[in-house]
């Protein structure tokens, strides 16, 4: 009887075992609740076993164009020795002479824009080209004109005597988000027809020196010499960019690619073809980033937007009633992150248009109107004019820094005015604060706290209520560029 017993138990112990590991609708409980629901969608482009890349390229492909150039250098300087030539050792320097003219070849890409011939490239492409060769995807070779440059943003327009090409579709560059897939194609390295895919890595990269205006599309695509002109198209096969130069320590990829996106380009484009060149709006400020320092000073709690540091007379922005200290926020409701943004907006503005500044003064926040003038040629006429006065020749010091007045013949020393106020700094100490705030010798302070300094009487009424601690905002005159600084006050 004890045996069966320990057998039935036994075999109740099996049963229930397998219930356990295979009905968990038997033996449930509730799981866990996950933080976020996992719903991510690919799309549909991307589905499937990757045939839509190999279409997108079967599409672009014919749109791009190899571009090869020719110029002719001339050696105005031959070679250290030329002073020798002329003597009786010039046989034995004859060897080391360079040739006065030579050709230099150069490659790059292009893409085709119109089915008549309009090819859109960059400017560094065929700049300064005697000779511009064009080879299609079908092997056909074509000469290219010139029809236009804009060295500002480094693109070109250029032409060839053809019809019924292929043309590639515009993308709108303003709805592109960090993350998206891209491709480039172009002609590296003289390998004709390349393609990489990538990334978009970042946008709106600026300061990054290769042009005036900066508004770079960042992409890990492998973008390498020769690339340059060539598209960069999303996964619709629209043109999103202009590839236009690498970041790179060894002159080849290294990960950071940027191009000139398609607005941009576009827009450029567009006044190259009809009129021969590029008119950029104007509204007639001098403007500056925000540090979070400034912001501070200034009573705001983000630094975004653009702080004006001087206003030119006769200017939109004067007639608009633009005030030097004002931060613009907003055109035309377009957020302003920083002075590139608003740059860029206002110089893709058409010459006319009225635009709708928002302002942050004083705290408070307002509107203004604006309309937009052509860029003038010689932007030095636009500068305000002071009254005269004679400064004298004190001297006095704050935070590391030594001070003068600034006389006329200082002023003209530095490239300013006669005119213009302040008081000038003589001499930094390198590891003051003031040396670390960036101060120079020859800069010249114009503002204090807000408040106008003339001269040394104005710097030394404002000394004594500068407590140690406080944080002072100055205004900066530096060889006709203005913009403010903040510096701590150390006793």
């Amino acid at each position: 009887m004890k045996k069966i017993t320990i057998l039935f138990l036994i075999i109740i112990a099996l049963i229930s075992g397998y219930l356990i590991g295979n009905r968990t609708d038997i033996f449930s409980t509730n799981p866990a609740s996950s933080p976020y629901t996992y719903n991510l969608q690919l799309p549909k482009e991307l589905a499937g076993d990757g045939a839509a890349f190999s279409n997108i390229v079967k599409v672009i492909s014919p749109v791009v164009a190899n571009i090869s150039t020719t110029k002719t250098i001339i050696n105005k300087d031959t070679t250290p020795f030329s002073d020798f030539f002329d003597t009786p050792f010039g046989d034995f320097f004859e060897s080391f002479k360079m040739p006065k003219k030579w050709k230099e070849q150069s490659l790059g890409s292009g893409v085709v824009v119109s089915s008549d011939g309009y090819i859109i490239t960059n400017n560094h492409v065929v700049e300064k080209a005697d000779e511009i060769k064009v080879t299609l995807y079908d092997q056909q070779n074509y000469t290219g004109r010139i029809i236009g440059t804009d060295p500002k943003t480094d693109i070109a327009v250029i032409k060839i005597s053809a019809k019924n090409l292929p043309a590639i579709k515009w993308g709108d560059s303003d709805e592109l988000q960090v993350g998206e897939f891209v491709l480039a194609f172009g002609n590296p390295y003289s390998l004709g027809h390349t393609v990489t895919m990538g990334i978009v890595s970042a946008l709106g990269r600026a300061n990054v020196g290769i042009a005036d205006y900066e508004d770079f599309i960042q992409t890990d695509a492998a973008i390498n010499p020769g690339n340059s002109g060539g598209p960069l198209v999303n996964i619709k096969g629209e043109l999103i960019g202009i590839n236009t130069a690498i970041f790179s320590r060894t002159g080849g990829y290294q990960g950071i690619g940027f191009a000139v996106p398609s607005n941009m380009a576009g827009s450029v484009m567009n006044q190259l073809i009809r009129e021969g060149k590029v008119t950029r709006g104007w509204l007639g400020v001098t403007i500056q980033n925000l540090t979070p320092e400034l912001a501070g000073e200034f009573g705001l709690k983000k630094s975004t937007g653009a702080l004006v540091t001087d206003i030119f007379e006769g200017s939109p922005a004067e007639k608009a009633g633009l005030k030097r200290g004002d931060v613009i926020v907003e055109v035309n409701v377009k957020k302003i992150k920083n002075v590139e943004t608003l740059r860029n907006i206002v110089a893709r503005s058409k010459v006319g248009s009225k635009v709708k500044l928002k302002i942050l003064r004083d705290g408070k926040t307002s509107f203004l109107h604006a309309t937009i003038t052509e860029f003038p040629r010689d932007i030095a006429r636009a500068l305000p004019v002071e009254s005269e006065e004679n400064l004298s020749g004190e001297e006095d010091a704050l935070a590391g820094f030594s001070v003068m007045n600034l006389t006329r013949n200082i002023a003209k020393q530095l490239g300013l005015s006669r005119n213009e106020k302040g008081v000038v700094i003589v001499k930094v100490d390198s590891y003051s604060a003031a040396g670390d705030a960036g101060l120079k010798k020859g800069d010249v302070i114009q503002e204090i706290n807000k408040k106008k300094i003339k001269n040394l009487s104005d710097f030394n009424k404002i000394l004594p209520g500068l407590r140690d601690g406080d944080t002072v905002l100055l205004f900066i005159n530096r060889n006709g560029n203005k913009f403010y600084i903040t510096l701590k006050v150390y006793s």
